[in-house]
């Protein structure tokens, strides 16, 4: 029995070969008596990788069909995209924001954690001429594998590109749409044949997000990764234990498609209870 924790990432920078997560693995060995295994991310760059996304691996081990091509969309503060095509290897990439300008901009103007169920965003309107500014963000376009986090899409990088003049309920309507767009955008140009979208963190509990991700995505169904077996709130945590069980048992896990890491390597490192 072990423990995976990945910690909280307060700053990930492959562009400068580091990557930090907030986490104490031996007091928690210490605390359970159970073995711990932590920081996944510094051996995957290490191998010449991202350090993100790390979980398609898992995606992939729950949720592949064997004919029909799926999207597995992750959207916690930073979104991700598992493209699983039916006989054909699996990609994941990060797409863009999540959730996290969202809540930041809901915390700054409503002082609140986020928006819930995205009430304050459906009664804004949409300025179009914002959105078309955040969606020339370069990184929107940039081929995997690829990574983010809040080093860039932050606060600051939202108020270098708003105008003016504003309504703080439009923009966060707008933040809404630039979300569904960044991932629906990323679908269509990275994972052409796509047949299902399933959704899986947060963000798939924001009606308005997942009514606008629908919207854009056309007759292809979009439903919540429950549907398939796994409740949208337990997926990450899934992940990460199943990558701790991986470790323990000495198996690389292979994400040269997602990171660009040199290979197959074992992820993270055990702190023995």
């Amino acid at each position: 029995m072990a423990i995976g924790c990945h910690g909280q990432t307060v700053r990930h920078r492959p562009d400068l070969g580091f990557t930090i997560q907030v986490n104490d693995p031996a007091r928690l060995a210490e605390l359970t008596g159970i073995d711990v295994v932590a920081d996944f991310r510094r051996r995957d760059m290490a191998a010449g990788g991202q350090g993100a996304p790390l979980v398609p691996a898992f995606h992939e081990f729950a949720f592949r069909h064997p004919t029909i091509s799926r999207c597995i969309v992750n959207i916690g503060g930073i979104g991700n995209v598992t493209w699983l095509p039916a006989g054909r290897p699996t990609l994941g990439f990060d797409c863009g924001p999540g959730n996290v300008l969202l809540d930041g901009w809901a915390r700054r103007h409503l002082g609140i954690h986020y928006d819930e169920d995205g009430r304050w965003a459906a009664g804004g309107r949409t300025d179009e001429a914002l959105l078309e500014t955040l969606l020339e963000e370069p990184f929107l376009r940039r081929a995997p594998p690829k990574s983010t986090g809040r080093e860039l899409f932050r606060m600051a990088w939202l108020e270098d590109r708003l105008p003016a003049r504003y309504r703080a309920q439009d923009v966060q309507s707008t933040l809404t749409d630039f979300t569904a767009r960044a991932i629906v955008d990323a679908i269509d140009r990275h994972c052409v044949g796509a047949e299902e979208i399933y959704l899986a963190g947060g963000g798939a509990r924001n009606p308005a997000l997942v009514e606008r991700i629908r919207r854009l995505a056309g007759n292809r169904p979009v439903c919540p990764t429950d549907v398939l077996g796994v409740p949208t709130a337990h997926v990450e945590s899934m992940a990460f234990a199943w990558l701790a069980m991986k470790c323990i048992r000495r198996e690389a896990v292979d994400l040269s498609v997602a990171t660009g890491a040199g290979g197959p390597r074992i992820l993270g490192a055990i702190y023995p209870a």
